[in-house]
């Protein structure tokens, strides 16, 4: 089975960053996806981060520079922290992730 890199990024890396790839994880879980990594940052550090790391995709909570991430795909991911919306934004995720493999 595939394993799947996500970067989980809020404003200081620390409190919304962890409850969203907490929630990320557990629902693509949910979703069948059980390998996958979520590796938290600040959203300042999102473009070393993912030119480092090269993950699969970006969740964020806060606001990042999309235009230099080298066309990695980015999900706006307060969903998981409203808990409003959760559910079809994880569907997405997983979407997404299970179309890296066609």
């Amino acid at each position: 089975m595939k394993s799947y890199k996500i970067l989980s990024a809020c404003g200081t890396g620390v409190a919304t960053s962890t409850v969203a790839a907490n929630k990320c994880k557990t629902l693509l879980q949910a979703r069948g996806i059980e390998k996958v990594d979520v590796i938290e940052c600040k959203a300042i550090e999102i473009v070393g981060k993912a030119s480092i790391i090269h993950p699969d995709c970006i969740i964020h909570t806060a606001e990042i520079p999309v235009n230099k991430l080298g066309g990695i795909k980015t999900f706006r991911a307060l969903q998981f922290i409203t808990g409003i919306g959760a559910e079809q934004l994880a569907d997405e995720i997983a979407d997404y992730l299970k179309s890296l493999d066609k």
